[in-house]
């Protein structure tokens, strides 16, 4: 069995998700929109469900799929700080959430992920990582500064379509990749686990 069987079985044994995700879905899937999709979707929610969190900020946070799945769990007495270059995602989410009565405050930011985290004086319980992976080293001091004890760091696309496993490929995303693998594992201020769910995430718990 190879894993995109695991993957297929995966997607057909979930239930199905409510009208405005799924349009959200058809909407990347037409357009060729990298969203994290519903299975990473649904353990982003039993995440913020498990820590009862009340404040995320997501580095990178595109058209709005993964706060839409954090509102679900958080609902109206939670907080989530979106991040994105690109003002018509911005406008884009913000109609979905609409349609989807979504009840959580969303302050979403056009502009660079890094520098409006720089910006932020509040602890978090979830930050979520999905920006450009020549980027991903950057991202592990201000997840350290940022979270809570306890908050967890989520990134996404660590198996990056395997390519991190071959040697050869040495693009600036492959690399970026690669080399916050290794320094999130060795970082003593988490502890990391990466689960092989769609492309792969990173879960790291803030000690």
């Amino acid at each position: 069995m190879e894993f995109t069987d695991i993957d297929r079985y995966l997607h057909r044994v979930i239930p199905a998700r409510d009208k405005t995700l799924q349009a959200m879905e058809r909407y990347a899937a037409k357009n060729r929109f990298p969203i994290i999709g519903p299975l990473v979707g649904r353990y982003l929610y039993q995440t913020a469900l498990t820590l009862k969190a009340k404040k995320i900020l997501e580095f990178g946070s595109g058209f709005g799929y993964s706060a839409y799945w954090f509102s679900l769990a958080i609902g109206g007495g939670g907080k989530i700080i979106m991040t994105d270059g690109n003002e018509q995602n911005k406008t884009r989410a913000l109609d979905y959430f609409k349609k989807g009565k979504l009840k959580s405050k969303f302050d979403f930011y056009v502009g660079d992920a890094l520098e409006i985290a720089a910006a932020q004086k509040t602890k978090f319980d979830i930050i979520l990582n999905d920006i450009d992976k020549q980027d991903y080293p950057k991202t592990i001091d201000y997840a350290a500064r940022l979270l809570r004890p306890g908050g967890i760091f989520i990134s996404d696309n660590l198996i990056w379509s395997g390519k991190v496993f071959d040697a050869l490929n040495k693009d600036k995303a492959t690399r970026g990749v690669r080399k916050f693998t290794r320094q999130l594992y060795a970082d003593k201020r988490f502890f990391t686990t990466i689960l092989p769910l769609r492309d792969g995430i990173a879960v790291a718990v803030r000690k």
